[in-house]
């Protein structure tokens, strides 16, 4: 019994002698190859593996191809704590000389990053060598610390965010300068600001970004505060997109957050959004391009960006020249200006302006290759996107209150339709012009003479079918939900057909509640869909070619009315042009507008023209609907062609029985 034991302690002692330590994994995975050459190669790092606890955060060889840097610092990849996933603290000290912090964030998603790398969590190894716990993190990016340039060595080895800001010239950090912004610091004595304890976001603006001369005076202390996001450690790779973070200005008076994102391109930036603002402080927002992310300093995290925060000193036009080389509106720059620039002009002669402009992504369409080529189209579309008012979010809002708010633009007679859905960071801005539904991604950026917004498509540059249109519009929305669930929508998509179609708006079919309750009701029942998708067949002309409003005006003089062809049968219609407030109570400018003329009635059309890849849709403030189009008898509705069937039958039934 006693030598069966033994054999089976000797079995176990020698499996767990077989068992590889983490210094055989890394030797053994072609994937780490590149990391464990340099741990190899490093004594202090080789001592820890062999004799001690301790985490290894290990990048991929994938990591080391994308990193830029000529030297990785092994010692910087470990601490001498064993960690798991699950008990990673907030910081951890890491092994190089100084003892500099790593710092442990974890995103909505659940991914676990260590400064900007992020763990990927199925590759994460526990063994046992000579008795100490030992756990290796296979991470997407190879950790860079903040390193000091060769003859200064009496420079801090783990520094503060105020020891960067007072020494960056002898840091390692592309020799980007930040003196400017260092003095005015000083001037203000925020000095204690960069010195605090803890781990905070720091943003520092570089020299480059104070070329406009006045700028520099205008960071006091208060902007100073807006550069400072407390106790929070964000990296850019962690960041959550566009979720405003509380600034170290934001007290009673004055309310600064601060907020990420990121473009397609890959471009980070940063935004400050002063929402209560004061006499020296306006409201706005200010974005900044991150030029130099993550620097890792002892009490937190830096990003150098391109220009100050929360400063509003540039006009509209100084905005996008601003942004003429590679920002965020370079495309639409570049459209202006191979139209031959008299737009920029236009917008540097408006005292007051805001600016709907489409992003660098927004321009990457197909169908707006060919109209780029049309310099009297493409007017025509970039004044589309502008509007003489200084117009934000709130007025928006104000505007939105009672219905989807309708704003004039430069192109004559043209409109833009906006809607706004939520509040706070769920607030949603949709915009309308030409038939293209565009989402504001970016909203209040603040000039000296207005607004610029943000968006995700070129107006007037239609890409849905008008389906596609129906269904993405909030404001026909009660028409695309009447022809869906009586299938008269299934046509909507044929690109072969060109349709020209008059929806009544929402409050169009709101008014037909007023006017016939009860066969309101019924006109969105299922059961009595077949009733529906003939009201909507007369509304709908199907042709080879579709038919603006001013195709409609030149035909009604020229005939008296227009007759379209419809699904059944045919619309006779009547277009004029008619001098007069816009159609609704609470607009307040006059403006050139059309009625639709039809059975003795006189309609007005809400949007002319709203463009779409197969045809065009004319937005319209009532139904083609009379009161003999419905009736309402023992609580069924019939359209006036069922009742003559009833009648004709009854009568039928009458001479039957009499004939009997």
């Amino acid at each position: 019994m006693l030598n069966a034991a033994a054999l089976l302690l000797a079995l176990l002692c020698a499996a767990n002698a077989a068992e590889p330590d983490l210094a055989d994994k890394l030797r053994n995975d072609s994937e780490l190859s590149q990391f464990y050459s340099l741990l190899e190669s490093d004594p202090i790092a080789n001592s820890t593996l062999s004799l001690r606890s301790c985490t290894i955060f290990v990048p991929t060889n994938e990591a080391f191809q994308r990193y830029k840097s000529k030297t990785a610092h092994v010692l910087y990849h470990i601490t001498t704590e064993a960690y798991n996933q699950k008990s990673l603290p907030n910081t951890v000290s890491s092994d190089m000389a100084g003892n500099p912090p790593l710092y442990i964030t974890r995103n909505t998603n659940g991914d676990i990053f260590v400064n900007n790398a992020r763990i990927i969590p199925s590759l994460s190894e526990e063994r046992n060598s000579n008795g100490k716990r030992q756990i290796m993190h296979i991470i997407d990016e190879v950790l860079e610390p903040l390193t000091v340039k060769a003859g200064h060595s009496d420079t801090p080895k783990n520094p503060s965010a105020y020891n960067f800001l007072k020494n960056a010239e002898e840091f390692n950090v592309d020799n980007i300068g930040v003196r400017t912004y260092r003095n005015q610091v000083s001037l203000e004595k925020k000095e204690s600001m960069f010195e605090a304890a803890g781990q905070h976001t720091f943003l520092v603006p570089v020299d480059e970004g104070f070329k406009l001369s006045a700028r520099s005076s205008l960071v006091d202390a208060k902007v100073i505060d807006g550069h400072v996001i407390p106790n929070t450690v964000i990296f850019t790779a962690a960041a959550q997109h566009d979720d405003p973070k509380t600034s170290a200005a934001y007290e009673d008076l004055l309310k600064v957050t601060v907020s990420f994102f990121k473009q397609k391109n890959g471009k980070m930036y940063v935004k400050s959004n002063t929402i209560v603002g004061d006499a020296k402080h306006r409201n706005g927002v200010v974005l900044a391009e991150i030029v130099k992310a993550n620097i890792p300093v002892s009490n937190g995290v830096i990003h150098l960006i391109h220009r100050p925060l929360m400063i509003i000193d540039t006009t509209v036009t100084q905005f996008l020249q601003e942004n003429a080389d590679n920002g965020p509106l370079r495309k639409f720059y570049e459209v202006i200006m191979d139209n031959g620039g008299a737009v920029l002009d236009d917008i540097n002669n408006l005292s007051e302006v805001t600016i709907l402009a489409p992003s660098n992504e927004a321009w990457n369409s197909s169908n707006i290759n060919n109209v780029l080529r049309d310099r009297n189209k493409m007017r025509q579309i970039l004044n589309m996107h502008i509007i003489k008012d200084r117009l934000n979010v709130d007025k928006i809002r104000q505007k939105n209150a009672n219905l989807i708010a309708q704003v004039p633009t430069v192109n004559n007679n043209t409109f833009l339709y906006f809607n706004v859905r939520g509040e706070g960071s769920d607030t949603l801005i949709t915009v309308e012009g030409g038939g293209v539904n565009a989402t504001v991604i970016q909203a209040d950026v603040a000039q000296t003479n207005g607004f610029v917004h943000i968006i995700d498509h070129v107006l007037g540059v239609p890409y849905t079918t008008v389906l596609g249109k129906l269904e993405s519009d909030p404001m026909m929305s009660d028409t695309y939900k009447m022809g869906k669930f009586s299938h008269f929508n299934d046509q909507l998509n044929n690109t072969q057909r060109r349709f020209t179609y008059f929806v009544p708006r929402d409050k169009g079919w709101q008014k037909t509640e007023l006017d016939y309750p009860s066969a309101h009701k019924k006109l969105f029942m299922q059961d009595f869909a077949y009733h529906s998708k003939s009201i909507l067949e007369r509304h709908l002309a199907i042709s080879d070619k579709e038919y603006t409003m001013k195709d409609l005006v030149k035909l009604s003089h020229e005939s008296g009315s227009v007759v379209l062809p419809t699904f059944r049968d045919s619309l006779s219609i009547r277009v004029e042009e008619e001098a007069g407030h816009l159609h609704d109570e609470y607009a307040s400018h006059e403006w050139t507008g059309y009625v639709i003329i039809w059975n003795y009635k006189k309609i007005n059309v809400y949007r002319p023209d709203v463009e779409c890849t197969n045809g065009i849709i004319h937005v319209i403030d009532y139904p083609l609907l009379e009161e003999k189009d419905v009736v309402v008898a023992g609580g069924s509705y019939l359209p006036e062609s069922s009742i003559c069937i009833i009648l004709a039958n009854l009568i039928m039934i009458t001479v039957a029985k009499f004939l009997n």
